[in-house]
């Protein structure tokens, strides 16, 4: 079986009935032609990186599905594109380094963050992971005036 992964942009105007119908609509689509629905990520709302119909924002959601066949795939993009409450999508055959990616990132393998101590403020570490001492302040230089003659 092949899997596919698709991502898209619900504008985030929509009631929140709305927005999970919308996702609902392309889950039920899927499953009617005969794919096997693996996971539905529902991201949320997230800033987007440039504005796309005059929102600065969008609900995210992906789904990621297996199927025989890449039949479905121009049908759903039609009806993709044709939704107006769809800001963006994106569809892609998964390889198996894409699937095992996604399978540890759901497994909870991938997207941890490990916090270290706190390092002490003399001893950071700069952007290529090496540890710089804060130099210390120079001595303020003495300034020799001149002293009428003797």
């Amino acid at each position: 079986m092949r899997q596919y992964e698709v991502t898209f942009i619900v504008d985030p105007v929509l009631s929140g009935d709305e927005i999970k119908s919308t996702a609902k609509t392309y889950e039920d689509m899927l499953t009617t032609e005969g794919s096997k629905i693996v996971n539905v990520d529902d991201m949320g709302l997230r800033q987007l990186a440039y504005p796309i119909n005059k929102r600065s924002s969008g609900i995210y959601y992906t789904l990621e599905f297996a199927i025989e066949s890449g039949d479905i795939i121009p049908k759903l993009e039609l009806a993709l594109r044709r939704d107006e409450r769809i800001m963006r999508f994106l569809t892609i055959k998964l390889d198996k380094y894409g699937v095992k990616y996604n399978e540890d990132k759901r497994n909870g393998l991938i997207g941890k963050v490990v916090r270290k101590d706190k390092k002490d403020k003399k001893d950071r570490k700069d952007n290529r992971g090496s540890i710089r001492k804060e130099k210390p302040k120079p001595a303020p230089t003495p300034t020799i005036s001149k002293t009428e003659e003797e």
